[in-house]
């Protein structure tokens, strides 16, 4: 992988949002209150399909190029009074973020919408951001996608299924959100979504599906009915029989947790296996009941995929705020579902400063361990980190680096896999 011979300047924007760079400053990357100058080794190229973001009410911090000492600009260089932004970035997926952007917050900022802020510099004509590529898999890469064959295909499949509302749904999840797993469900192939349930029994800080009055806006719509099995199995049959390395999800950002739909899934699962043997049936899910994850299991689910923000019950409860559950049903969720010879995975949210903790480091190999979990994907926590860190009173302890976590996990734990997207499972079949 590429990296850039120094350590790339200070970028900021105007009023205009118009991003400029700072060459009398290097870039800094933030750790909840720890701000460093990122090494070298710790840049990519900014990847492609990925997003700029200016930060209101926020002031860029760059470091000096000589000491790495932090340094807060405030005002246009070239315009001495001029109000000045910083600048992040919201990185393509199968990336994870080591550093989120540098800044100041004036205490009337405003929340930031529901993405993740990873800090960003310039260095000889392009972009460089603090991030690994943590899945080889292209599936979501932005070159696979082309919008006017996305277009044609998926108009033609919504005319063929005027009676199935779940594919009119993900018909506006591809034109409208431009929904990864939609648009490759519509161009037939890899993942396809299942979207199922409009409830959920959570009320996640950072749910990109519906948000509280007051708080920051989801980033979609959530799914305003409960699909029928036929409406199910009318997507999933067909795409696990003839999509390359194929697989159905349950459990998407467009919904709330399927685990509430747990009859429908397990007779839809039954139908789909009655018809096919090929692919993979997952389910993305809080794993908050664990009788219905033994249903599922024993229907003929092939993997699960548990969202954590954190291995530690505390921080676990104060994010997902759940209601009916507690982290200790998430837990027997995942030995449940092992003790099936099934497959599980977290969908384990990163922010640098909070994952990177002793404390979180200890709780996540023992869960791992005790548990008995597969695999990892690095996914990087979609909020404003301030409202996150001040929402869950995290106290600002030193992380020992993502990079460092990872090489801990990986020798503590010679079995545990990682990467970004949900791993095909039952490949040979």
């Amino acid at each position: 992988m590429k990296h850039p011979v120094a350590t790339p300047a200070l970028v900021f924007a105007d009023e205009q949002g118009r991003i400029r760079d700072f060459p009398d400053l290097a870039m800094a990357g933030m750790a909840h209150e720890q701000i460093v100058r990122p090494a070298t080794a710790d840049l990519i190229e900014l990847p492609e399909g990925s997003e700029l973001f200016v930060l209101p009410g926020r002031l860029p911090v760059g470091t000096d190029p000589a000491t790495g000492e932090p340094l807060l600009l405030e005002e246009h260089p070239g315009q001495p009074g001029k109000p000045i932004l910083a600048v992040a970035a919201f990185m393509a997926p199968a990336h994870t973020a080591l550093y989120t952007a540098a800044y100041q917050r004036r205490a009337d900022a405003p929340l930031l919408p529901l993405f993740a802020y990873t800090a960003v510099g310039w260095h000889l004509g392009r972009f460089w951001v603090t991030g690994f590529r943590s899945d080889s898999d292209q599936r979501q890469d932005a070159r696979n996608f082309r919008q006017e064959q996305i277009t044609r295909l998926t108009q033609k499949l919504l005319k063929r299924h005027r009676d199935n509302r779940l594919i009119q749904h993900l018909g506006i999840c591809c034109l409208t959100y431009h929904c990864p797993a939609a648009r490759n469900y519509f161009l037939g192939r890899w993942e396809a979504p299942l979207p199922s349930s409009p409830i959920c029994n959570a009320r996640c800080l950072g749910c990109i599906s519906l948000q509280e009055s007051g708080c920051c806006p989801s980033t979609q719509d959530r799914i305003a009915f409960v699909p029928s099995s036929r409406e199910i199995c009318e997507i999933a049959v067909p795409h696990l029989q003839t999509a390359p390395s194929p697989i159905v999800s349950f459990g998407q950002g467009c919904e709330g947790e399927p685990l509430l739909q747990a009859n429908l899934l397990a007779t839809s699962i039954q139908a789909i296996r009655r018809q096919t043997t090929r692919g993979t049936i997952n389910c993305n899910s809080n794993a908050s009941l664990p009788d219905a994850v033994d249903r599922l299991a024993r229907a003929g689910l092939d993997s699960l995929r548990v969202s954590l923000n954190s291995a530690r019950a505390s921080y676990y409860e104060g994010y997902y705020r759940p209601r009916g559950y507690r982290f200790a049903d998430v837990r027997q969720s995942i030995r449940t579902m092992k003790k099936r010879g099934k497959f599980v995975s977290l969908n384990y949210f990163i922010l640098p400063g909070f994952t990177d903790t002793i404390g979180e480091l200890e709780a996540l190999a023992d869960l791992v361990q005790t548990d008995g979990v597969d695999y990892i994907q690095l996914r990087n926590l979609n909020i404003d980190p301030h409202y996150y860190f001040s929402s869950l009173a995290v106290p600002a302890e030193p992380g020992i680096g993502l990079r460092h976590w990872l090489t801990q996990l990986k020798t503590r734990l010679p079995h545990l896999r990682f990467g970004y997207f949900n791993p095909q499972v039952n490949a040979d079949r």
